[in-house]
């Protein structure tokens, strides 16, 4: 067959075989991957809504030829996902490789991802109470992650999905690294993540380690609170960077102002201040001075 097997020197897949799910289908579940059941589109390639025969909905991420990212990076998603099964990750149901295609089948995410909820959109804006309860989710299963030794690497508001009931889940693992795979210095040749969210050491000196998922996590924290993008380019210079104002503004004593208008007199300022404190050592230049996933979790559920 001229099926990407060979490609993923079929050996590498036989352990997932069970999440082999044949591409006639996936075909069937999208009408032929038509345009109106598609719902968004990365690096990686374009994401439809389907629903298999037994009524379960899901979503498809379906490789486009011409993507940056390739076989290296399904076949992470695949390893990734199925050792760590966890309520704050998304779930992997399974994945095609026949003819060429590379197709991630995940449950489908009602709720779309966290982002869209906080800014950019006409969507209601969510409670304290709401946002709150979602960055504890993503902590969990980060959390998770990390004691599985399993780095994420691209953690942002656009890689945590929220399910019906707006429990989070966290996504997009292609580019995430194995403790086992780092060596003992963790330096890392090719810095991959997202501008705005990287943690400046590992950027700097190629050093990756749990902590740099920390560092983007404080970034999503002040995303949530808010409710701003991790860089706006039209903003004045000092604003630009959501990291660098956040921090300031905090150091400043003047974190209420920065609050997004639609909670700011809805959060206790004891919430408040616990909550800005976390998101502040997340965010601290030098990865030996931010909390470990574990701590944050347990700031955030105290908060």
């Amino acid at each position: 067959t001229n099926s990407i097997n060979d490609a993923l020197s079929s050996s590498y897949l036989v352990p997932f075989e069970s999440y082999r799910v044949p591409l006639v289908d996936l075909e069937e579940a999208t009408n032929n991957f038509d345009h109106k059941f598609l719902i968004g589109a990365g690096v990686f390639g374009k994401v439809y809504k389907g629903v298999l025969r037994d009524g379960t909905k899901v979503a498809l991420k379906r490789r486009q030829p011409e993507s940056s990212q390739g076989i290296e990076e399904f076949e992470t998603e695949i390893e990734t996902l199925s050792f760590c099964r966890h309520p704050h990750l998304v779930s992997l149901i399974g994945f095609c490789d026949e003819r060429n295609e590379m197709i991630l089948i995940y449950k489908y995410m009602e709720n779309g991802n966290l982002k869209r909820h906080l800014y950019g959109s006409d969507l209601p804006s969510m409670s304290w109470e709401q946002r709150l309860e979602i960055c504890i989710g993503a902590a969990r299963g980060l959390h998770f992650l990390h004691t599985r030794a399993v780095i994420h690497r691209d953690v942002k508001s656009i890689n945590i999905l929220l399910d019906e009931n707006f429990v989070a889940k966290i996504t997009d693992f292609g580019i995430s690294k194995k403790g086992t795979e780092l060596d003992q210095t963790h330096l890392s040749t090719v810095v991959k993540g997202t501008f705005g969210y990287l943690d400046p050491e590992y950027f700097i000196k190629g050093r990756l380690t749990e902590k740099s998922d920390v560092y983007s996590f404080g970034v999503v924290l002040f995303e949530v609170l808010c409710a701003r993008s991790a860089i706006v380019q039209s903003l004045p210079r000092e604003m630009v960077n959501l990291a660098e104002w956040a921090v300031e503004s905090h150091n400043n004593g003047q974190l209420e102002q920065i609050v997004d208008p639609n909670i700011a007199d809805k959060i206790r300022p004891e919430s408040l201040r616990k909550f800005g404190e976390t998101a502040v050592k997340c965010l601290a230049l030098s990865s030996e001075d931010r909390p470990s996933m574990g701590d944050v979790l347990w700031k955030l559920e105290y908060a």
